[in-house]
């Protein structure tokens, strides 16, 4: 009888665990690595590309060139400076830029983590469908990032 009580515990839980990620599902972004972008393109060609990085970092590392392979580029600073100042006009500059809401907007920033909070930002605030380019133009500890994949810079 324990056991039985122990089954139907463990499928109330995952049934629980289901019923949240279903209603939180459309919060959720997904990740992709530089290296799977033209694969995801093949599928997915409605998207366009959204680099958060720094206009500092433009300058001096290089700019993906989105339009190569087929994704509409926009160049938009999330933060500010070497400081780091969040750019509390993002959301409204962003929207400015009059991109479709159902076009899947792939996001990158030098590694993955601005990327990440400006597609949280996006979709939660604004109901975008983003994508996090999860390794960034220069790459992370897990993959080697646009620039060293061989895109378009």
């Amino acid at each position: 009888m324990k056991e039985f009580q122990n089954t139907k515990k463990n499928i109330r839980t995952k049934l629980s665990g289901i019923k949240f990620i279903n209603k939180y599902k459309k919060f959720m972004n997904k990740q992709l690595a530089a290296k799977d972008i033209k694969s995801y393109l093949m599928v997915e060609p409605d998207s366009v590309l959204l680099d958060v990085r720094t206009n500092e970092e433009w300058e001096t590392i290089g700019t993906p060139e989105g339009e190569k392979i087929g994704l509409k580029t926009y160049f938009l600073s999330i933060q500010f400076g070497k400081e780091r100042i969040f750019n509390e006009n993002f959301v409204q500059e962003f929207k400015n830029l009059d991109i479709n809401r159902d076009i899947n907007i792939l996001i990158i920033c030098r590694s993955g983590k601005r990327s990440q909070f400006a597609a949280e930002l996006l979709n939660k605030k604004e109901n975008y469908i983003c994508v996090n380019i999860s390794d960034g133009f220069e790459g992370n500890q897990e993959n080697v990032g646009w620039k060293k994949c061989g895109l378009p810079c």
